[in-house]
């Protein structure tokens, strides 16, 4: 494993899982979607996550392609491994599973299924977090309302050591995130989500890093570096050429997957773009749009190996 001083920067591209065409998880292609994270220099890589279908994985499956990855990743990359469940108990198991399987770090999902108060999320998380001895990423994805307030944060930072990261899934954040970097002195990452729909607004207000998925994280990483570096007008004229890829795809998560896995396999990462059932299937003229983007994105991001020339 890597040792834990290193931090969390720039883009965290979530991995989708991979499948063959009878739905059983693709261990090779894993491995060759984790190779070319690593070719990405990114820090670090997330699964299974949302974009990952862990929701229709097996528990021995979300323990297996964690371990996959942190064997094949060989110290080139952090392993954040996503421990998501409904109760603590479970969270808390898989997370332990996870650091067992090989994970640097662990990201768990505030349980958003049904509405309940800041002290009992509190206490679920601080059940989580303070049950294990690795860093931790918090994600908060609320369809139904707001992200966690900074004073949530703020004592969640105070009563779990190993809170280090958070990633928030909401427009319009780039205030919030400034309260609670404060809040927090500095001592919470903030990392933002939603397929990094929204970076360039929330780079100046100090997140470090965002985690999209994988098919664009070399191009992102490049946009993210020019924009923190000050050259603004770069950033803005590459992301503005594949905004409307990621603005169709983020409608829904089944869609995000689908329009993931056919990116990916248009660079030669994956040979199919199955996902398991019950799953988004396109109709024809959305295949045809879907497609379209596709070609506009492709030139800009060149062979698997690297980016084209910019």
């Amino acid at each position: 494993m890597i040792e834990p001083e290193r931090k969390l920067e720039g883009v965290v591209p979530v991995i989708v899982t991979p499948f063959t065409t009878d739905e059983d998880v693709d261990e090779p292609a894993l491995c060759r979607l984790v190779d070319f994270a690593a070719s990405c220099r990114v820090s670090a890589i997330c699964l299974p996550a949302y974009a990952s279908e862990f929701y229709k994985l097996s528990d021995v499956e979300r323990a297996r392609v964690v371990r996959i990855a942190a064997q094949r990743a060989a110290g080139r990359l952090l392993i954040i491994g996503q421990s998501n469940h409904g109760s603590a108990v479970n969270a808390l198991r898989m997370a332990r599973e996870n650091v067992a399987a090989g994970a640097d770090l662990v990201s768990v999902a505030i349980p958003r299924q049904f509405a309940l108060s800041d002290d009992e999320l509190l206490g679920y998380l601080c059940r989580v977090l303070n049950g294990i001895s690795v860093p931790c990423l918090v994600q908060d994805f609320n369809p139904g309302g707001p992200t966690v307030s900074v004073e949530f944060v703020r004592r969640l930072h105070a009563a779990c050591p190993n809170f280090k990261y958070l990633k928030i899934e909401e427009p319009l954040a780039a205030s919030k995130i400034e309260r609670m970097l404060d809040a927090t002195g500095g001592g919470v990452g903030i990392l933002e989500g939603w397929g990094g729909l929204y970076m360039l607004e929330l780079v100046p207000a100090g997140i470090c890093g965002l985690m999209p998925g994988l098919a664009m994280a070399d191009l992102l990483q490049r946009i993210f570096e020019l924009r923190r570096g000050g050259d603004a007008a770069q950033a803005f004229h590459l992301f503005e050429r594949v905004l409307s890829h990621i603005g169709f795809s983020l409608q829904n998560i089944e869609l995000f997957i689908y329009c993931e896995k056919r990116l990916l396999q248009a660079r030669g990462l994956l040979s199919n773009a199955v996902c398991r059932a019950p799953c988004y299937r396109p109709d024809a003229l959305t295949e045809r749009y879907i497609k379209e983007l596709e070609e506009r994105v492709i030139p800009l991001l060149g062979p698997k190996d690297g980016l084209a020339s910019l």
